[in-house]
């Protein structure tokens, strides 16, 4: 009986995994973590956003995993950039950051669900599954904080973070890290006029009255998130 089950698993094709994330230790480690399941097997990696595309291409899987902070573009983007090429594609959202901050922006793109990396070895696989048969996965945390945020938005509350786009949110945390603003523009490959004018839309959704005061935020709330 063993055998033929053996025989069984081995003539069964396994779901495909892609895993999008810049770090070398983190996708090993969550390939190690996927290849453990009978069903389940990465059929590739990459590290950023040409890479990604150019892999799903080639590989065809049946979800991707894909970090939110890539070196070379927003995984957000990439999010969108996925879903809408490949719309019938399940893709997970990873992170480091702070869910109650991401997830949502994670969804709006088009992922299915959000796994924070400090929850991944125990939740990936699950997530997994859950995108996989249609559902959406989030922490039991995070449902429960958007549910409260949708009563507040028809209530007519909104502000702070949340106000900002995807674009601004991510010129604040690198300001927030002490990143200049030529360096940004190289890094977004976006011009310095472009992201002083970013710098004056954050300062004004978030009422700060001028640079210092913006630095000053900005880094606090990158501070808040690495010990969230």
């Amino acid at each position: 009986m063993a055998r033929k089950k053996a025989k069984h698993n081995a003539g069964k094709s396994k779901t495909k995994i892609l895993i999008v994330d810049d770090h070398p230790i983190v996708r090993q480690g969550l390939a190690q973590l996927i290849d453990q399941e009978d069903d389940l097997a990465v059929c590739g990696q990459a590290e950023g956003v040409h890479q990604a595309l150019s892999a799903i291409k080639k590989t065809k899987p049946d979800t991707v995993i894909v970090d939110i902070s890539l070196k070379d573009r927003s995984g957000l983007e990439l999010i969108t950039d996925i879903t809408a090429r490949y719309p019938e594609l399940a893709v997970l959202a990873l992170s480091m950051h702070d869910e109650s901050v991401y997830a949502e922006r994670a969804l709006i793109a088009g992922a299915k669900g959000y796994v924070m990396k400090a929850e991944a070895t125990e939740n990936v696989v699950k997530a997994i599954r859950t995108v996989l048969n249609g559902g959406v996965y989030l922490s039991d945390k995070m449902s429960a904080k958007m549910m409260h945020k949708l009563v507040g938005r028809k209530a007519g509350k909104s502000g702070g973070i949340d106000c900002l786009s995807n674009r601004e949110l991510e010129v604040f945390n690198m300001i927030g890290r002490g990143i200049g603003t030529r360096e940004i523009a190289g890094k977004l490959c976006l011009s310095i006029k472009t992201i002083e004018t970013y710098r004056a839309h954050i300062k004004e959704k978030l009422d700060i009255k001028d640079a210092s005061a913006l630095l000053t935020r900005a880094v606090q709330w990158v501070n808040s998130q690495s010990k969230s």
